[in-house]
């Protein structure tokens, strides 16, 4: 039985790749999308510091109040996840091969992002000002969820971007390398990695049973 999202393992680095991991696309069963509904949704962004609790009371108010912008905060999410995860393959794996559904994806995210700005506002810090979004309750899950996604693209080292290797028996998840040599694999050691491994040691000690002595 797959996770429930309080239990979905935060192993990106960063809220925009722990959103393409809501969506787990590997194995031959159906994809199995952690974000079913809007509950889902709200529940996650505050796990992933999308969203503070404060804010998640007044999302949770304005979709109880407006359900049309609770379905249309949870298509726009998705809409970005989808988006985001192609460009992402697209940048760590083949960066020069077909850009077609990879340029298509960054028109689809520019748009959501432009939204998000034009809601955006700039506020006056203690130090600096910044542009905050977010501002209007409704849309303030999708609005963040935009800018985490263009902060990534944006900020991200694409050679310290991973994905757990599939071939090699991974999850598939992008998770950021922040180890100091670079040398991270697995997007977590203690469920990827040693599963893996364990398999591993079980197919040598059947071929050594099976081999002629």
């Amino acid at each position: 039985m797959p996770l429930d999202v309080s239990e979905l393992p935060l192993v990106g680095g960063h809220p925009a790749l722990d959103l393409v991991n809501t969506l787990e696309r590997g194995g031959n069963s159906p994809p199995h999308d952690f974000l079913s509904d809007s509950s889902a949704l709200l529940s996650w962004s505050v796990r992933a510091g999308v969203i503070s609790d404060a804010e998640a009371d007044q999302v949770d108010r304005a979709w109880h109040d407006e359900p049309a912008a609770a379905h249309a905060g949870l298509t726009a999410v998705r809409d970005i996840r989808a988006g985001l995860h192609l460009v992402l393959l697209a940048v760590i794996t083949d960066p020069d091969g077909d850009t077609v559904a990879a340029g298509a994806a960054l028109v689809g995210l520019h748009e959501r992002w432009s939204g998000a700005a034009a809601r955006a506002r700039l506020v006056l810090g203690s130090s600096r000002v910044r542009l905050a979004y977010g501002t209007v309750p409704a849309m303030l899950v999708p609005d963040r969820t935009a800018e985490a996604a263009v902060d990534i693209m944006l900020t991200a080292d694409p050679t310290r971007v991973r994905r757990c290797p599939v071939r090699d028996g991974g999850c598939g998840w992008l998770f950021l390398d922040q180890s100091r040599n670079g040398s991270r694999r697995w997007c977590r050691m203690a469920d990827c990695g040693n599963v893996v491994k364990a398999r591993r040691l079980t197919e040598r000690r059947r071929a050594a049973r099976s081999s002629p002595s």
